[in-house]
């Protein structure tokens, strides 16, 4: 285990539209408000969205099994936003549902937003820490500069 302490910057309310793609609409605003570091949490609707909703085997490097969905779903999500080289790399884990139907997964594209995603993303500061592709997993990870 590694870890480091650091603060809250800025909170941003944000309200994603019909539409909107989730995750890049996510990067964008990280992009525009230079956000290096925060942690995500959202609820709503989503029209669809790929997902990877575990490895099929319990080994390293894993296989992922992707799930998808086009049916309109309720959203819960949390996640965090660190910077991989310039850019800022989102890992969003939620349940998605519709009746009994659930997925539950690492949310990685094509997620877009069906009526109203509410977030709130919080800054996190004096961190420094970034996304890094893991020689051994193949998996961009947590890794503290």
């Amino acid at each position: 285990m590694e870890y480091r302490t650091g603060g809250i910057g800025r909170v941003f309310i944000v309200r994603f539209d019909d539409g909107d793609d989730l995750l890049e609409s996510i990067k964008d605003l990280a992009r525009k408000e230079s956000i290096r570091a925060a942690t995500i949490q959202l609820l709503g609707g989503m029209q669809c969205a790929a997902m990877v909703c575990g490895p099929k085997e319990p080994v390293t490097p894993p296989e992922p099994i992707w799930e998808g969905f086009s049916d309109g779903r309720e959203v819960l999500g949390v996640g965090t936003l660190f910077l991989a080289g310039d850019e800022p790399a989102i890992h969003l884990h939620g349940a998605v549902g519709k009746r009994e139907a659930t997925l539950t997964g690492c949310i990685r594209k094509d997620a877009k937003v069906f009526l109203v995603v509410e977030a709130v993303i919080v800054e996190l500061t004096g961190i420094q820490a970034s996304k890094v592709t893991n020689d051994r997993t193949g998996i961009s990870m947590l890794s503290f500069d």
